[in-house]
């Protein structure tokens, strides 16, 4: 018998963020992952070209078969380009009685840049922030949600309280580059606490937020409390980042298989030395 996880977000095309990173990450932290495609992305290490969303009754099919076969004991939720495939995620969460639920709000870029239109940020304020367990925004996110402006860690406390106070979720606030270190914020009703991480020396990391929260989605599948699921995904996230791998033209990926052992992996490791 093996645990279940469901992401539900757009597919990358190179395989570093997105369905394929959740995967990949599901696998590596020992639950059994499924998939529900909010959108196709044409993008490698150095970009997106194109995007082509499914449409609300095809989200629909894909999250009714899945829910009425395997049903997930956890769910990811990260890329959602449109309302109607907000209302439709909110609309099927509730019919199922989905639990678990980690929602990367994937509204802002570490850059700053919008990534979803207004009326989508209202619908996932109002539709899934409140049947979540966990928000996992970034600075930038965390900003546009609450109007504070971070500059430092008491300002993230103080971002972080006042989501969960309006919405009732947990949040664990990323830290990132704005503040110069890798130390992220978990703010629930019960405690208030700073993962502490170490820099990496190493420029990619693309698809991080999607593999930490997926990493926390499959560790709350397997029965570990958030505080456990989130320590056991932060390590896991350092430990494909340090990995060192090196693909691509751009931000490339992090080793989701860092951690892989057995003689299929060794086999193929040995013949391309």
């Amino acid at each position: 018998m093996m645990h279940t996880c469901l992401t539900i977000a757009g597919s990358d095309a190179s395989g570093g963020a997105g369905i394929q990173a959740d995967i990949k990450t599901m696998m590596a932290n020992g639950v059994y992952a499924m998939s529900a495609i909010t959108a196709l992305t044409a993008q490698n290490t150095t970009g997106v070209r194109s995007i082509m969303n499914v449409t609300p009754e095809f989200l629909s099919d894909e999250l009714d078969m899945i829910c009425t076969d395997i049903f997930p004991d956890a769910v990811k939720i990260g890329m959602i380009s449109e309302r109607d495939l907000v209302l439709v995620i909110g609309e099927k969460l509730r019919q199922y009685q989905l639990h678990a639920i980690v929602l990367d709000p994937v509204m802002i870029s570490s850059s700053g840049a919008r990534l979803l239109k207004e009326d989508a940020v209202s619908a996932m304020k109002e539709n899934l922030f409140p049947i979540v367990t966990l928000l996992t925004p970034n600075i930038p996110e965390a900003e546009y949600l609450t109007g504070v402006s971070i500059e430092e860690k008491n300002d993230m406390i103080t971002a972080a309280k006042r989501i969960t106070a309006e919405y009732g979720c947990a949040v664990l606030l990323k830290g990132g580059h704005r503040l110069q270190d890798a130390d992220d914020l978990l703010y629930t009703e019960e405690e208030c606490h700073f993962f502490h991480g170490k820099h990496i020396d190493n420029p990619n990391t693309h698809g991080t937020g999607c593999t930490l929260s997926s990493a926390i989605a499959a560790n709350l599948a397997k029965g570990f409390r958030l505080f456990e699921a989130v320590e056991r995904a932060k390590e896991y996230t350092s430990g494909a980042i340090a990995a060192g791998l090196n693909l691509g033209h751009g931000s490339g990926p992090m080793n989701h298989a860092f951690s892989y052992t057995g003689r299929f992996m060794e086999e193929a490791q040995a013949f391309h030395l």
